[in-house]
């Protein structure tokens, strides 16, 4: 939950912008080229231009926002994008009535969410990726924060990297700037007990600027989970340990967001 600093009596519109963006990774091991074309199409059809929308409806509903577009499409060979034009009221509370204009009003709140998919696999080793990048980003009083755990839980999530910031500034009655209007040390601040206790953490924080950076990665390994169509009782020990040792350095690779030696 959002911890506000006491009530601002602001002159005008609150015009903080407070941005929440994702780098979400799934990885995966297909033993052979024709199961890294069906997770290719797997994930497809799990995060496809709908799935996705139904998705962001979600988080607009989560943090409070009124949705005035949505633009979705989905990509030949593979990936999708949605992105959602969102106020912080309904544009008709604003107006008094419906008009062409209201969404000129609307867009005033410069708030949105979007979505970017990025499947794709290692050319010789087995290795599959899936990359989604998620932004959202609010005008007002809304968080981008309520949503932070549904966002987590919606995506099969090995790796997340997490970035909060919040831009601008808004006035009070007296004239005095106000560059944010929450209080918060980290982002881990916000996440539920059942992500926390899931996934190992590091915070990249710079106070001063209202910048909060978080990455995470998934705690336990079991091999399973990352086998598509395939077990890992099903193959040697020599293999497990192949497996294991690609999958592993995918992960750190990601984590990292360097190659390793």
């Amino acid at each position: 939950m959002m911890k506000s600093l006491p009530r601002l009596r602001l002159q005008g519109f609150n015009n903080l912008t407070k941005a929440l963006s994702f780098n979400i990774y799934d990885i995966c091991y297909a033993v052979s080229e024709d199961q890294r074309r069906r997770y290719i199409e797997y994930i497809d059809e799990q995060y496809d231009a709908d799935r996705l929308t139904q998705i962001l409806t979600d988080v607009a509903e989560i943090i409070g926002a009124n949705i005035l577009n949505i633009a979705r499409q989905d990509y030949d060979p593979q990936g999708a994008s949605v992105t959602m034009l969102i106020s912080e009221e309904p544009v008709l509370a604003k107006l008094g009535r419906d008009t062409i204009s209201g969404a000129v009003v609307a867009h005033m709140d410069k708030s949105h969410i979007t979505v970017h998919t990025y499947p794709e696999t290692h050319p010789h080793n087995g290795i599959a990726t899936f990359r989604a990048d998620i932004d959202v980003a609010t005008c007002g009083v809304i968080s981008p924060l309520k949503a932070l755990n549904y966002l987590i839980d919606s995506f099969e999530s090995d790796i997340v990297v997490c970035d909060y910031r919040v831009r601008g500034f808004t006035r009070d009655v007296k004239g005095k700037k106000h560059f944010i209007d929450h209080k918060i040390n980290s982002v881990q601040d916000y996440l539920a007990k059942h992500i926390r206790q899931k996934y190992e953490m590091f915070d990249v924080n710079v106070y001063q600027e209202n910048m909060f950076h978080t990455k995470m990665h998934i705690k336990e390994f079991d091999l399973d989970t990352y086998l598509f169509e395939s077990n890992a009782e099903d193959l040697s020990f020599k293999e497990r340990k192949r497996i294991e040792s690609l999958v592993s350095r995918e992960i750190e690779e990601l984590f990292h967001g360097r190659n390793l030696m």
